[in-house]
């Protein structure tokens, strides 16, 4: 099956965060894109819905780096969220440890993040 719409999460390498800590600041983020696109934009939501919820993540060195890659996204229109955390188990509170971009036409998430490496 081709797919012709995704999200990607960004992951922060720095933090080095626990398998279980990283799943759920990931699941935050995707829920939250995805909340995001349904208002914002209903028909490149529909579509990655019909499609299965394409998902991928992707990592970044740092913060910087992260905010980097949210800005020129969020440039472009397409649906961002960055995610704080709480702070109760392995980081400060407000930290911010990953970034949402989409969902979104494949072709215009891979402009943007297509230089980055799978987690």
């Amino acid at each position: 099956m081709s797919f012709e719409y995704k999200m990607v999460i960004l992951a922060r390498r720095d933090l080095k965060l626990s398998r279980g800590k990283l799943a759920v600041q990931v699941a935050h983020a995707a829920v939250t894109c995805a909340l995001r696109a349904k208002e914002a934009n209903k028909d490149w939501f529909s579509h990655w819905v019909d499609e299965g919820q394409k998902k991928v993540v992707l990592s970044v060195d740092d913060k910087t780096h992260m905010i980097r890659y949210f800005m020129i996204a969020k440039t472009h229109g397409l649906t961002v969220c960055m995610i704080q955390d709480a702070g109760l188990t392995e980081v400060a509170p407000g930290t911010t440890t990953v970034c949402g971009i989409g969902p979104a036409p494949e072709q215009e998430i891979d402009r943007i993040t297509g230089d980055l490496k799978l987690l």
